[in-house]
């Protein structure tokens, strides 16, 4: 099952892992994703200061970008968060481009790799309540486990299972 939808957004666009030529971009991407234009309480944003040693020191940890046209348009991150457990982080689409099926074709990446890894399952949370990521969430097969309160909005906690049958995965249409 492709998670993945293709439209004139995701044609020509190129998921790749990051080098140090995307820092800038990845920059603009953060600081572009931020809610009413500032950091979370929780969140110091040191890893894509330092995004060599927080996502590639370890094989089972990877960044990616999703470039098109010679431009960063998106990104992700996976870091393990327990032995069997990985994290989404930082994923971002460019604000114009939202909505496009970016986002799916970089969690398609995200997912790949966890499962390549061995990961058992994967956590992401967001404090946006946008329908359309948390429809994605949920069309991937993401459980929202619980909802809890940050300073200036909720955070959505979300789950997969990497564990379930393939078949599980394909009885829901």
């Amino acid at each position: 099952m492709s998670i993945r939808p293709q439209d004139e957004h995701t044609d020509g666009l190129i998921v790749r892992s990051y080098t140090e030529l995307d820092q800038d971009q990845v920059g603009r991407l953060y600081d572009e994703g931020l809610l009413a234009g500032q950091i979370a309480p929780n969140d110091s944003g040191a890893d894509l200061d330092y995004i060599r040693e927080a996502y590639f020191a370890d094989e089972r940890n990877h960044f990616w970008v999703a470039e098109r046209d010679g431009a960063c348009v998106g990104m992700i991150g996976v870091a393990g968060d327990e032995e069997h457990t990985a994290e989404i982080r930082r994923l971002r689409v460019a604000r114009e481009l939202q909505g496009t099926g970016i986002a799916a074709q970089l969690l398609e990446t995200a997912i790949a790799h966890c499962k390549h890894h061995g990961y058992l399952k994967i956590r992401l949370d967001t404090r946006f309540e946008k329908d359309e990521a948390v429809d994605l969430f949920d069309r991937i097969g993401f459980q929202h486990t619980r909802t809890r309160p940050t300073p200036g909005k909720e955070t959505l906690e979300f789950y997969l299972d990497l564990y379930r049958k393939e078949d599980e995965d394909d009885s829901g249409g």
